[in-house]
C-alpha cells in the first residue's frame, strides 16, 4: 500500500486557492473511458456516491474560515494499493472500486482523523475521493488508485487540520495535537489486511520499506535476516508438502504393485489348479486302462490253462 501527500505546487496541486484545477484533473480519465464505452466512478465522500464535480469544488472552497490568503485550503492524498493487494479486493473493476471506497470510508479516513490527536472521528473530516483505473507511466497489469481532496478545516469549519505538520502529539503550547504520518501508514496497512483478510509478507510491509530506507545498518540487516528466515520457512513447508505428495504417490504405487502381485499369484494358482485337475483326470484314466489290460491278460491265461488239461 503506497500512501503519499502531494506536495503543494504552482500547478495542479496548488492548494492556496481554489481546488478547481485539482478537481478537473481528477475527472480527466472519465472522458477517455466514456469514449471507449467503459463505466466511470464519480466523486464520493463518507456517505454519498456520484457527486458532481461542481458540488465538490463549492464545498471545499467555501470551507476556509479564518484561513489566510496564502494558507493551504486543502490537501491532495494518493492511496495506491499494490497489484497483489488489488487482487485481494475483487475480480472485476467494479468490485475493486467498491472495495476501494469501503477501505477509504472504513479504514483510511477514520485513521486519518485519529492521527490528529484531537478526539476527531471520520465524521469530522471533509473530503472527496475519485478513483482512477489507469496510470500512463506504469507497466503493471492493475493500476487502480484513489485521489483524495481533504479540506484543511474540519466539517464544522472551526478546526485547522494539517497532515503535513511536523508536530505529532503536542500537549503544550499554541499548537496542540499534530499528525503522526508513520502511524497513519502503519494503521492504514493493518486496517487493509484486516478488512480484506490479506496475508501480508514482511517484504511488502511499510515497516520493512521504511527501515530499509531510513533505518540503521544493524536494523536493516536484522530485518533482512527476518525476511530470509521467513522465506526459508516457506520453502521448507513447500518442500515438505512436495515430499509428502511424493511419498503418498510411492505408497499408492507400492500398494497397487502388491495388489497386482497378489492377483497374479492368485491367477497362477488358479491355472496350476486347472492343470492339476487335468493331470489328475488323465492319471485316473490311464490307471483304469491298465487295470482293464491286466484283467484281459488274466482271462487269457485261464483259458490257456484249461485247454492243456
Amino acid at each position: 500500500m503506497h500512501i503519499d501527500f502531494a506536495p503543494p505546487s504552482n500547478g495542479t496541486y496548488n492548494n492556496a486557492g481554489s481546488c478547481r484545477q485539482l478537481a478537473n484533473y481528477m475527472e480527466h480519465e472519465d472522458l477517455e473511458r466514456m469514449e471507449k464505452g467503459i463505466y466511470t466512478e464519480g466523486f464520493f465522500n463518507l456517505t454519498e456516491d456520484n457527486i458532481y464535480k461542481l458540488a465538490v469544488i463549492k464545498d471545499i472552497d467555501s470551507n476556509i474560515g479564518q484561513l489566510l490568503k496564502t494558507d493551504a485550503k486543502f490537501y491532495a492524498i494518493h492511496v495506491s494499493p499494490s497489484e497483489s493487494e488489488l487482487r485481494a479486493m475483487g475480480n472485476t473493476e467494479q468490485e475493486k472500486a467498491k472495495a476501494m471506497k469501503r477501505y477509504i470510508r472504513e479504514v483510511f479516513i477514520p485513521e486519518y482523523a485519529k492521527n490528529f490527536n484531537k478526539g476527531l472521528s471520520e465524521a469530522d473530516i471533509k473530503f472527496y475521493g475519485k478513483i482512477h483505473f489507469d496510470r500512463t507511466r506504469s507497466d503493471n497489469e492493475l493500476n487502480m488508485h484513489c485521489h483524495l481532496i481533504v479540506s484543511r478545516k474540519d466539517q464544522s469549519n472551526k478546526k485547522k487540520l494539517s497532515p503535513l505538520t511536523n508536530h505529532k502529539n503536542t500537549k503544550n503550547g499554541v499548537i496542540k495535537g499534530g499528525f503522526d504520518r508513520v502511524n497513519l501508514f502503519q494503521q492504514a496497512e493493518h486496517g487493509f489486511d484486516k478488512l480484506f483478510g490479506y496475508d501480508r509478507q514482511l517484504s511488502e510491509s511499510f515497516d520493512y520499506h521504511n527501515t530499509m530506507k531510513n533505518g540503521s545498518i544493524s536494523e536493516q540487516l536484522e530485518l533482512q535476516n527476518q525476511d530470509f528466515t521467513g522465506e526459508k520457512k516457506t520453502e521448507i513447508f513447500q518442500s515438505s508438502e512436495r515430499e509428502n505428495n511424493i511419498s503418498c504417490n510411492l505408497e499408492s504405487k507400492q500398494n497397487k504393485g502388491k495388489s497386482d502381485n497378489q492377483k497374479n499369484k492368485s491367477n497362477i494358482n488358479s491355472l496350476l489348479s486347472i492343470f492339476s485337475l487335468g493331470d489328475g483326470n488323465n492319471y485316473h484314466a490311464t490307471l483304469a486302462n491298465k487295470l482293464q489290460v491286466q484283467k484281459r491278460k488274466k482271462k487269457k491265461q485261464r483259458g490257456i490253462s484249461r485247454t492243456k488239461r
